[in-house]
């Protein structure tokens, strides 16, 4: 072997390895986690109008009933950022019925809640017998189902309802779906039946000036409940505290 490459050989240096990049660095530079994506749910458009009237009994409604003091653009506001979903049922045999009884601005009936604003009742979504899912409203749209949660809360209506006419397997699979589709989209952190709102007073989200302004609710049932969550118990969604 020559001298010339015994030298070459003598002088080699071990290639350079770099060096593994400090923690700090590797937090940056990695890829940022990928959300799941949540496929909607088949959902039919029947819009009821909200206009100038309702916004109207809306402002009013929010006015006599929340206990924040709103002033400026704030008090003309009727939109929301939903931070709960509520499941109801109608107590009524078809979905025209239950859209037929929300469309008006004004309430009619309801002697229960007739002293407590003109606005008339709705929801955002309504869940037929069938699983079919129709939406009624934006979801930043606030509409009066819920007492003392109307401004945080989104409202899914589900036909049907007691001994006469239980809610069925198909209405859990759509208010499963409709649920995880909306949590995927909106800061939401509480899922609750209409028989547990009262479990949210004295929380932050609970906003309701008159003392004795509360109902008793059954709907949607704590069976229902209970299949519901079961479905979406991945979700990590709160319920209402316990006492």
């Amino acid at each position: 072997m020559s001298a010339l490459l015994l030298a070459c050989r003598a002088d080699a240096r071990p290639a350079t390895v770099p060096a593994p990049p400090s923690p700090e660095v590797a937090a940056v530079a990695a890829p940022a986690p990928v959300a799941p994506v949540v496929p909607a749910p088949v959902i039919l458009d029947s819009p009821i109008p909200f206009g100038p009237e309702r916004e109207r009994l809306t402002v009013e409604y929010l006015s006599a009933h929340r206990t924040a003091a709103l002033t400026g653009d704030a008090a003309q506001d009727t939109r929301m950022v939903p931070r709960v979903i509520v499941l109801h049922w109608t107590a009524g045999p078809t979905a025209k019925s239950a859209w037929n009884t929300f469309s008006a601005p004004t309430l009619s009936g309801r002697a229960d809640l007739q002293g407590a604003g003109a606005l008339n009742v709705g929801a955002h979504y309504l869940v037929d017998r069938d699983g079919t899912i129709e939406r009624l409203f934006p979801e930043d749209r606030i509409v009066r189902h819920v007492i003392g949660l109307n401004h945080v809360a989104i409202g899914v209506e589900n036909v049907g309802g007691g001994a006469d006419l239980p809610l069925t397997a198909q209405q859990v699979t759509a208010n499963a779906a409709l649920v995880r589709w909306i949590a995927a989209r909106q800061p939401i952190t509480h899922l609750i039946g209409h028989l547990e709102y009262r479990g949210l007073e004295g929380t932050p989200y609970f906003e309701e000036k008159d003392p004795n302004y509360r109902t008793s609710k059954p709907d949607p049932g704590a069976d229902f409940m209970e299949k519901v969550r079961a479905e979406v118990a991945d979700l990590g969604l709160s319920g209402p505290p316990t006492r």
